[in-house]
């Protein structure tokens, strides 16, 4: 059995050697999350990419909660503790993704691609409902569409036809597999080199 002293020293290590120098991205301890796979070693998220600070990973790596898969060659230690900290790590328990996701404004931008469905514009973003409230449209996901500030205050209260604007794309209700096709569009600016056997992006990946 694990003791909870033993998971505590685990949370409280310093890093080895200590923290002040930072010899590349991933040298800081700010810079170590680890990469959060689920027991079928895909990403639980790509967008935003499910990462968990080095801290929370050593705890479920000693709560036997997680494998791991990789590390970063910076180490922690303690007085009884000494590991490399984990950069990617699998659940031990598949956690099955429910169908579909909540309905909020995130979300509903990926599923729209961060970009305005009348114009195409990734600024000043905002939702619209596609038929008005006043004319009894609703606030659901086959209603309310990604708009930019200007192309929402030109429609006004008025349906696209009568405003004579086009949908570029019919607002539906994504699955939660949809959403995380859309995430596979925006890798993160940084991924660490023991991340990318278990990431697939739908765009090519900078060196």
């Amino acid at each position: 059995m694990l003791h909870r002293a033993l998971i505590e020293r685990a949370a409280e290590a310093k890093p080895h050697g200590g923290d002040t120098a930072l010899l590349g991205h991933d040298r800081h301890l700010s810079n170590c999350p680890a990469l959060v796979l689920n027991a079928d070693y895909t990403p639980l998220s790509y967008y935003p990419l499910s990462l968990w600070p080095w801290q929370t990973a050593i705890k479920a790596v000693f709560l036997e909660r997680v494998d791991i898969v990789a590390t970063y060659d910076r180490e922690v230690h303690s007085a009884s503790l000494d590991m490399k900290i984990p950069s990617v790590i699998a659940l031990r328990q598949y956690v099955r993704p429910s169908e579909f996701p909540a309905f909020t404004r995130f979300n509903l931008f990926l599923r729209d691609k961060f970009q305005c469905q009348y114009c195409g514009c990734p600024d000043q973003l905002t939702f619209d409902h596609v038929v008005p409230r006043r004319l009894g449209g609703r606030t659901t996901w086959e209603n309310v569409v990604a708009a930019c500030a200007p192309c929402n205050m030109h429609k006004g209260g008025r349906t696209p036809a009568q405003a004579a604007m086009r949908l570029i794309t019919e607002p539906i209700r994504p699955t939660s597999w949809h959403l995380q096709e859309r995430g596979r569009l925006f890798p993160p600016g940084h991924l660490h080199d023991s991340w990318r056997d278990w990431l697939y992006w739908d765009v090519e990946l900078e060196g």
